[in-house]
């Protein structure tokens, strides 16, 4: 499935819309979160509620942030091996 989300154009029929939506959202927020626009916000009214908006939201935001946090101090992902130990 991960392989999927790299290339989703290619995999959208794994997908329901939406997830899409989330995962467009999730896009946006991360390459631009100005870029989110009112096409968008109309699609999340759509499939969410503002609740379910706002949690997502905040799981994108927090990734983003453990993400800079772990570039700007250099730490590299652990290989498969040692997260198995």
């Amino acid at each position: 499935m991960l392989d999927a989300l790299y290339r989703i154009d290619e995999f959208r029929h794994l997908f329901t819309e939406r997830e899409l939506v989330a995962l467009r959202f999730a896009e946006i927020m991360t390459t631009g979160a100005r870029d989110v626009d009112e096409s968008l916000w109309d699609e999340l009214q759509a499939h969410f509620d503002d609740g379910e908006i706002v949690e997502i939201a905040t799981v994108i935001g927090l990734f983003n942030f453990f993400n800079r946090f772990a570039d700007a101090l250099q730490i590299l992902p652990a290989s498969d091996s040692e997260v198995k130990e």
